[in-house]
């Protein structure tokens, strides 16, 4: 079908989508300095309005010789001017920097922070941001060689490493009368880790170690270590807050026997579920291992975490998870 053929909305559409993409044709940075060469400007309806007023006023003028009439023509032409000039100089020059947001889990939001700096020794005021193609402003003003901060959010789609949406940066001081704008794409990623399952069930039984009996496994689904009586420099995580709060007696978990036992989260032990409900499942596991202080391992098809305990092993599982199945990512995850 040509273009001649196609009726006026499909026409309208695909012109539409050729300035997206040629608004979007910058490379992606997580810095943006504004300069002619990525700031535009154009009149605002309300700048349409202006400039037929002043056609108005003109031709009156010229028809009924108004010397008063041409006065007031040639103001607002040249307040309308000057307002220009200033509109583009509002953004001209401003600097615009982002930094990797923090991963989350899928279905909250994702809060971008974005930097302006102003170096110029006036303010710069009414500036707004949002997500390119939507209408939700955020306001800020710039002090005078000084910093100012504007939030954003937006929620990722489903879990994986997701680049950020391209941001629009736009003006309309002084008079409202032109719109200054720029769109920016960011070169920073977030990572988002699967939703943990809302009651998800317990904890699978221990694998035993090598050299150590079965009969010094976990005493149920779930529970991997013994206790015994609180010693003095017992690290917060040993102690049982649980049994503290029921009964107030301070008691530890026993290390040695946490150690005749490994967990061992594994993917085939999350029953029939569809894959994405599974790694939701071991995502509630991990959690609920790594709150618990326990040494526990992830396994999934093609990848192995070796057993370990504390954040960095948190962070590594959550992180497998969330890139399990996908394409591997451009951008290294240990900047974010």
């Amino acid at each position: 079908m040509t273009a001649s053929s196609l009726p006026p909305w499909a026409l309208h559409a695909r012109l539409r989508r050729r300035i997206q993409r040629w608004f979007l044709r910058i490379p992606p940075a997580d810095t943006l300095l504004l300069d002619h060469r990525n700031t535009y400007i154009l009149p605002t309806r309300a700048g349409f309005m202006l400039a037929a007023t002043l056609i108005v006023l003109l031709i009156a003028s010229i028809n009924y010789q108004l010397g008063l009439g041409y006065l007031l023509t040639f103001l607002l032409a040249g307040c309308t001017a000057s307002g220009m000039w200033v509109a583009h100089s509002t953004l001209r020059g401003l600097r615009l920097h982002m930094s990797a947001p923090q991963p989350l889990f899928a279905g909250a939001l994702a809060v971008l922070d974005v930097v302006l700096a102003n170096e110029r020794r006036t303010p710069r005021v009414a500036i707004a941001l949002a997500l390119h193609g939507t209408q939700n402003w955020s306001w800020a003003d710039v002090p005078a060689q000084g910093r100012a901060s504007v939030q954003l959010s937006f929620k990722p789609a489903r879990r994986g490493l997701h680049t950020l949406p391209a941001l629009t940066v736009q003006t309309l001081f002084p008079m409202g009368a032109f719109r200054v704008w720029s769109v920016w794409r960011p070169a920073a990623q977030v990572l988002v880790w699967p939703a943990p399952e809302t009651s998800p069930p317990p904890l699978p039984p221990g694998q035993p170690t090598a050299g150590a009996g079965i009969a010094s496994g976990a005493r149920a689904a779930g529970e991997f270590d013994g206790v015994r009586a609180y010693r003095p420099g017992d690290g917060m995580r040993l102690i049982v807050w649980k049994k503290f709060a029921r009964a107030g007696e301070l008691v530890s978990r026993d290390a040695m026997q946490m150690q005749q036992r490994q967990l061992w989260l594994d993917f085939s032990l999350t029953g029939a579920m569809e894959a994405e409900a599974r790694l939701s499942r071991l995502a509630a596991w991990v959690l609920a291992a790594d709150a618990q202080g326990l040494d526990y391992g992830l396994r999934l098809p093609g990848t192995e975490i070796p057993p370990d305990q504390g954040a960095p092993q948190r962070l590594r599982c959550l992180q497998a998870l969330a890139l399990w199945g996908q394409p591997a990512a451009d951008t290294p995850l240990d900047k974010q």
